[in-house]
């Protein structure tokens, strides 16, 4: 199932942070031992068993919390309750059961998603004991875990890929109709740049950060082209006012990703590209989708002969390493360049279905390794004999050779840079394996 998603709720300081960089095998949340430190939406992609999920870390839940950060961080667990597929509740044996605890298992009982309530810090048998009181919170998917030393980890997450059918969606991802996704923070003109494309109001525009709801798909033809829009749009804002409209966007974000082939990432040209977009845009990256990144409002930027050329380079500073990615400097208000941006999406997915003819790869990659062969390690001298692309939907090469595991990052990155330098692959994520001949 592409999109499938886990949220991580609780009440601060459980573990949620620790338990989410084990997931993701990542240290992407900061852990600290102070309650409301995880304030800002946080996710990425666990693989297990030959699924592949998304996880959601949410902030601490506090109920009725006067703070607004507590207020923010008890919306969030209730969009993600709503919004993801399961739920996991984190708890925490060395404290037992608190107030708070019963809050949200209240809430967690309400909902109809699957709940799997995770016990951390059980990493003793006296504390097993102790332990045992969290059955009377009634949850039937019950796990003893500890998030730092990942004990009991792998049979929680055993119970969430059981709920996964299929295996993983690169897998089976069907060729067809370029699947195009607009993507981006709140009111930076999504649905604006649909509306213009598309010449009329098909969905709301509003200033109005997060009136637009639920993912769309809308057929489009371009020259002759035909390909798939697809919004986070088109659904007036629900009467309930107590949700968090900008986490609902990251959930949505993440879920229209899944279903494209190349994401449209829309920045506002007046703000820069912030931590949340570059967080999505490494979502993307890392499930292979290709990415075109529009700077959109250009109209409303006081421009001199470089502006365009310096906002460029400081942008590509901050993708890095996947820097080969399109620029585009649009205005969908003024309908300035959305052609454009759509061209060159659809040169992007061309790039994605690229397949290099094997003679052809190994006479140019060769020549590039003799040029520059990879370091020597441990005294062993690295060698390689032979390149080959495999039959996967993201543009995946494996090189054969004696020591596959002594080559390092920075010589996978010479080679995915030369592997771009002759066959285009802009705006591609390349994965590059090393096998033993």
């Amino acid at each position: 199932m592409p999109g499938f998603t886990v949220a991580i709720v609780g009440r601060p300081n459980v573990g949620k942070s620790t338990l989410f960089n084990r997931l993701i095998e990542e240290r992407k949340a900061i852990v600290e031992d102070v309650p409301g430190v995880t304030r800002d939406r946080q996710y990425g992609i666990c693989e297990w068993a030959g699924h592949s999920f998304n996880v959601i870390d949410t902030g601490g839940f506090v109920a009725g919390g006067t703070e607004a950060f507590e207020k923010e961080i008890r919306q969030q667990v209730l969009v993600a309750v709503r919004e993801a597929d399961a739920v996991v509740f984190m708890t925490d044996a060395a404290t037992g059961i608190t107030d708070l605890d019963g809050s949200v298992a209240d809430m967690l009982r309400r909902s109809t998603k699957p709940v799997f309530l995770a016990v951390n810090k059980v990493d003793n048998h006296a504390r097993l004991l102790e332990a045992s009181e969290f059955h009377s919170l009634g949850f039937e998917h019950t796990y003893f875990l500890s998030s730092i030393s990942g004990s009991g980890t792998g049979e929680l997450m055993d119970a969430i890929a059981a709920l996964i059918p299929g295996g993983r969606e690169d897998a089976s991802a069907p060729e067809g109709i370029p699947r195009i996704a607009i993507i981006g923070q709140p009111n930076v003109g999504k649905s604006s740049l649909l509306n213009a494309l598309l010449g009329s109001e098909r969905t709301i525009v509003s200033d109005v950060a997060g009136t637009t709801r639920d993912t769309i798909h809308t057929h489009y033809r371009l020259f002759q082209k035909d390909f798939i829009l697809i919004d986070t749009a088109g659904i007036r804002r629900k009467a309930r006012v107590e949700e968090d409209i900008e986490f609902y966007s990251v959930i949505r974000a993440v879920k229209a990703v899944d279903e494209a082939d190349v994401c449209l990432l829309l920045i506002d040209a007046q703000k820069g590209i912030a931590q949340q977009d570059l967080n999505i845009f490494s979502l993307a990256a890392k499930k292979g989708k290709g990415i075109v990144l529009l700077v959109n409002k250009w109209d409303l930027v006081e421009r001199s002969t470089n502006t365009a050329r310096d906002f460029e380079k400081g942008l590509r500073e901050r993708l890095a390493p996947f820097q080969d990615v399109p620029v585009v400097f649009i205005s969908a208000k003024e309908k300035t360049r959305i052609l454009k941006a759509v061209e060159t999406a659809l040169d992007v997915c061309e790039n994605r279905k690229r397949k290099v003819p094997t003679s052809r790869l190994n006479e140019v990659m060769l020549k590039a390794i003799e040029a520059y062969r990879p370091p020597v390690v441990r005294g062993n001298t690295v060698k390689v004999k032979y390149v080959t692309q495999l039959p996967t939907v993201v543009p995946s090469f494996a090189f054969f050779c004696n020591y596959p595991d002594d080559i390092k990052t920075p010589y996978r990155n010479y080679l995915e840079n030369k592997l771009r330098e002759n066959f285009d692959f802009t705006g591609v994520p390349v994965r590059i394996f090393f096998r033993k001949k």
